[in-house]
């Protein structure tokens, strides 16, 4: 069989972006995704509430947003006006406030500080600010870990993300208006156009090289799977979720970080209002949840944090919807180990892994994008190996 073609396995944010990348480089190129629909975890719910598995910004600091930038997929940017922006909130000691606390404020302009990459998180804050200061950096930077214990992971790891998050600069981020589904359908058309030959509903039930390259986006657990590898696996969150729409009210924070117990809150329709019916407010929260933790005890402890910062919520809801992602919130790494100690992209034999666990630079999806990119790379140099080959190997006969 000749070798003419690249597949890729997955058709989320990671899958779109190497096919899309092949096919740039003149690739032939065929995506297979198991669902009916593209996206992975960037479908967003129908509307009139257009609701994300988490939150759905970009960062707009690293080579993946380049890369999205420069073909339109993140264009039509939606921003909350200063007023709605100001409404921001900590929970502490049960309250929310409009504060962070002294500690937090400090450790926030401590740009210029190196984490060890050996040591854990709480060792080494508690060290510099104190216990009770410590917690509540790690409880502040769940937002991004999906993590109840961030303080166990690598200082280096959790240090970096909290100031890109926290730190002196304003952080880059961006909304899209209408969400990762806006962007995914971008990708999506745009893969078609370089003429990706797409089928959703194409479940793969195992890998073949025979015809060119395979680049595997999926999740790392599908993949393990896939590859019948138990190497293939990583460190990562477990978060209970909530989306809830609810009547606008003056009351309602539109970005709440909770330093008790690591929660977060954050109001979509403060930047774009399309996402929801006039008149009300979309907001997706997130509790991550404790080891040994029961589903029902976590969406408790959401439920009291989602009480505390949207007052009344029982008599304004109009929509709401619960979940539970495990094992697919991104990498973590835990102390001794960063992003290059991660599953392999290269796997030998033609094979390519990619998605938010693999080792590659960013934090959660950026990842993907930034694998996905290099895995392309890769496999089109492979496909033109192989096709020289085999032309070689015609004019000899």
């Amino acid at each position: 069989m000749a070798t003419d073609h690249i597949t890729v396995i997955g058709g989320g944010f990671a899958g779109l972006t190497a096919a899309i990348a092949c096919a740039e480089s003149g690739a032939a190129v065929r995506l297979y995704e198991a669902h009916q629909t593209l996206g992975g975890r960037g479908r967003a719910t129908a509307a009139p509430y257009i609701a994300h598995e988490g939150a759905h910004v970009f960062y707009a600091d690293g080579p993946h947003y380049t890369w999205l930038r420069k073909r339109g997929f993140v264009a039509g940017l939606g921003l909350p006006s200063p007023r709605q922006a100001a409404r921001i909130g900590f929970r502490i000691d049960r309250r929310v406030r409009k504060a962070p606390p002294v500690g937090m404020l400090r450790a926030q302009s401590r740009a210029f500080l190196t984490a060890p990459v050996d040591l854990d998180f709480h060792t080494w804050a508690a060290g510099r600010w104190g216990e009770r200061t410590a917690a509540q950096l790690a409880h502040a930077i769940s937002a991004v870990t999906y993590d109840a214990d961030t303080g166990r992971l690598s200082a280096a790891f959790v240090w970096e993300l909290f100031q890109r998050v926290f730190g002196p600069r304003v952080p880059a981020v961006r909304w899209v208006r209408g969400g990762w589904q806006t962007v995914v359908d971008r990708m999506g058309e745009r893969a078609r156009e370089l003429g990706v030959v797409i089928e959703t509903r194409a479940r793969v039930g195992e890998v073949s090289t025979a015809a060119g390259p395979v680049i595997i986006a999926t999740e790392l657990a599908a993949a393990r799977a896939l590859l019948a590898d138990k190497s293939l696996s990583w460190t990562s969150g477990h978060a209970a979720l909530l989306d809830l729409a609810v009547h606008s009210d003056r009351r309602d924070r539109n970005l709440v970080f909770d330093l008790d117990e690591g929660g977060f809150h954050e109001s979509y329709t403060m930047q774009d209002d399309t996402i929801a019916p006039a008149g009300e407010s979309l907001f997706q929260l997130q509790m991550p949840v404790r080891d040994n933790e029961s589903r029902a005890d976590a969406q408790a402890r959401l439920a009291a944090f989602a009480d505390a910062v949207v007052p009344g919520r029982a008599e304004r809801t109009t929509f709401t919807r619960t979940a539970v992602a495990k094992g697919r919130t991104g990498a973590l790494d835990l102390p001794g180990q960063t992003w290059r100690d991660r599953p392999a992209i290269e796997r030998g034999d033609g094979v390519y892994l990619v998605g938010d666990m693999v080792a590659a630079p960013g934090m959660r999806g950026e990842i993907s994008i930034n694998s996905a990119v290099h895995a392309a790379a890769a496999a089109v140099a492979e496909l033109q190996r192989a096709s020289r080959g085999q032309r070689a190997h015609q004019i000899d006969e």
